[in-house]
């Protein structure tokens, strides 16, 4: 049986080694130990400070739900660029 895909990157939580900046908002600090997410981006990876990372993944939330309730409705969406 073929295994299902998921659609989530690979994301983990993680502390950082050194201080720098985040990538969704360069005013925004992280500094040594503190924690951060981190999102897989092809070889390497983008980190973001927790304030970025809870904007980012309650919209993706939201988006999820939202595409959710249309699988579970299928005829109510006559066109796919309605979803996007």
């Amino acid at each position: 049986m073929p295994r299902v895909r998921s659609l989530v990157e690979t994301i983990a939580f993680d502390h950082a080694l050194r201080g720098h900046e985040c990538q969704a908002n360069s005013k925004h600090r992280i500094v040594k130990g503190e924690m951060r997410l981190k999102v897989r981006n092809g070889r390497s990876w983008d980190h973001y400070c927790i304030a970025c990372a809870q904007q980012i993944l309650s919209k993706d939330v939201a988006r999820l739900q939202m595409m959710l309730d249309v699988a579970a409705a299928p005829g109510q969406m006559p066109f796919a660029e309605e979803v996007a």
